[in-house]
């Protein structure tokens, strides 16, 4: 991959959807050239696919909350299998910090994000949590 490909990725996270013929003018590249690397990423799995991105407004779930997660020994892929499967878990990261994961929640009311917070405190290898509440949310 070359300073290039990592323009054009840059400017496919700003917008996905913006055309060939606009992300050529700005690469200073031709049509075929970006059609070219869009399939070229495609084909390595450097692209894995595209998404929709929504503002946190426009969302039904007006609870979010990020929640630390440590894990007893090895138990991670196990913990990450149960998370996943939990619909009040909308993002899991491993990190390497006090937390071996965090997670980010959602819900639509405090009755339902304190059971998805006893779902998540249940499940076996799970040693401690810390959740914090999202009061808002603030663009750099």
């Amino acid at each position: 991959m070359n300073d290039t490909d990592r323009q054009l990725l840059a400017l496919l996270r700003d917008n996905a959807r913006e055309s060939v013929t606009d992300l050529a003018k700005k690469l200073r590249v031709s049509r075929a050239t970006v059609q070219n690397r869009i399939g070229k990423l495609e084909e390595d799995g450097v692209i894995a696919g595209y998404t929709v991105r929504l503002k946190p407004d426009a969302e039904e779930h007006r609870i979010r909350a990020w929640m630390g997660i440590a894990v007893e020994g090895n138990c991670a892929p196990k913990v990450i299998q149960a998370l996943r499967g939990d619909p009040g878990v909308h993002t899991l990261h491993t990190t390497n910090g006090r937390w071996d994961i965090v997670a980010e929640l959602r819900a639509d009311n405090l009755e339902l994000f304190d059971r998805v917070l006893g779902r998540i405190r249940s499940i076996e290898g799970i040693t401690n949590t810390e959740t914090s509440i999202l009061l808002s949310t603030h663009k750099i």
